[in-house]
């Protein structure tokens, strides 16, 4: 790789690690572009990107193994209602249905925050911007994920006191988490929820297990701040930029992302309409009296009763 490629030319506008920059432009998160970096994949042009600190202004004429990346669109996260029996990935060597193949024709291409596994349904978040994918699933960002789960069996009411203050479990390590269950039930059939801050793999599954319960039924009611409601299975909802841009704060401090950016919070035009034409409406007070006038019976009466003048 030469110098030139690597340092921005004197009087040129300074880049970005391209790392970075293609994993906002949604090619993956950054360290899966560092590994396309490592395996070759990347190009400028006919030269091969060798190092994640290459500094480019612009994805243009940049190649991810033969396929020109396109410059990011604006930042969008979208919520989606995974239904069980989809696998949150975009190639399956099984050839099991993926998410991602659901996704409507007008989708750009999104990457998931964390995952769902084949079974758990519920509420997935989808953005187009990696290095925003990344941020979210950090357990130091605090976001909490709360899942209602069914299951079967007796549980240990001392082992759940142990996973409400943390357990390791087989040389893994997990927080303590807010389970709610009712702990004066003896059947073996059972609704509960429980509270995660790390989304570690299979860790709602693990823990339950580890108290005796086996999960029949897995559904993520929220992530952070963002909630399932009453969205159906394989719906999709954007999140409005104002929401995005409130709640991920932290992200966005030190980027050039306003609501400006994205055109949200200006005042709409209003058309304007020509009034030629129009009726004017008679005040009410008159209306009310030709109708009481048109309407009074009496009056017809004393009319009746009047002799005909010859």
């Amino acid at each position: 790789m030469t110098d030139d490629m690597e340092k921005p030319q004197k009087g040129a506008r300074k880049g970005e690690r391209i790392a970075k920059l293609l994993a906002r432009a949604g090619v993956g998160s950054r360290r899966a572009v560092e590994r396309m970096i490592e395996a070759g994949m990347v190009k400028l042009g006919d030269e091969v990107i060798t190092t994640p600190a290459t500094l480019i202004s612009s994805v243009e004429g940049i190649t991810v193994d033969g396929m020109v990346v396109k410059p990011p669109l604006p930042t969008k996260i979208w919520k989606y209602h995974k239904p069980a029996g989809r696998m949150t990935t975009y190639y399956d060597a099984q050839g099991r249905p993926t998410v991602f193949e659901a996704m409507p024709e007008n989708m750009p291409r999104v990457l998931s925050v964390g995952r769902l596994d084949l079974n758990t349904e519920g509420l997935l978040l989808l953005t187009n911007d990696g290095e925003l994918s990344r941020w979210l699933e950090l357990p130091s960002t605090g976001w909490v994920r709360t899942y209602k789960v069914r299951c079967h069996g007796y549980f240990d009411r001392e082992k759940v006191a142990e996973i409400r203050r943390g357990i390791t479990i087989e040389d893994v390590k997990y927080r303590g988490v807010k389970i709610n269950i009712n702990e004066s039930r003896e059947k073996s059939n059972i609704w509960l929820t429980i509270s995660i801050t790390e989304g570690k793999n299979r860790e709602v599954r693990k823990l339950l297990e580890y108290i005796g319960l086996q999960v029949t039924r897995l559904i993520r009611l929220s992530y952070g701040p963002f909630e399932l409601a009453e969205m159906k299975r394989g719906d999709i909802q954007e999140i409005t930029v104002k929401d995005m841009l409130l709640h991920c704060a932290d992200f966005f401090r030190d980027k050039d992302f306003t609501a400006e950016t994205y055109g949200a919070d200006k005042p709409k035009a209003r058309s304007a309409k020509s009034r030629s034409g129009w009726a004017k409406a008679k005040p009410k007070a008159n209306r009310r009296r030709i109708t009481k006038k048109k309407k009074d019976p009496g009056k017809r009466e004393d009319r009746a009763k009047k002799p005909d003048r010859k």
